[in-house]
């Protein structure tokens, strides 16, 4: 199943500021067809929750700044685990403890049906 063009887009636009936060062990999981809720997963981490609170905020105002409507933040107070809701990509943001405590990737990569890690 081809992923709209439009979550492509922001796909890339999220890995890319990714990339400029110096978010850590990113990972990509591929929902199409898996999901009636989102095209995409990115699971990835930052180093501490100062960390983890500035990658978060960096994608939701670039999605923002972006026309990206309807973005959906949970987690920013304590910054151990953060959820970006874009819509087409979800974007979980850990702390390394609570990243290998909750190991979403094993959840969606593995079994029957299982989505895979791009």
């Amino acid at each position: 199943m081809k992923a709209q063009p439009d979550a492509d887009k922001t796909l890339n636009l999220i890995l890319s500021r990714l990339d400029d936060m110096k978010a850590e062990e990113t990972v990509t999981i591929d929902l199409r067809g898996k999901s009636a809720y989102s095209d995409y997963m990115i699971v990835t981490t930052g180093r501490v929750n100062r960390h983890v609170g500035a990658i978060a905020e960096n994608v939701a105002k670039s999605l923002k700044e972006t026309g990206i409507k309807n973005i959906h933040v949970e987690g920013l107070p304590n910054c151990d685990w953060v959820l970006i809701d874009s819509g087409d990509v979800i974007v979980h943001v850990f702390r390394p403890e609570v990243r290998e405590f909750y190991n979403l990737e094993r959840l969606y990569t593995q079994g029957p049906g299982a989505a895979k890690a791009i």
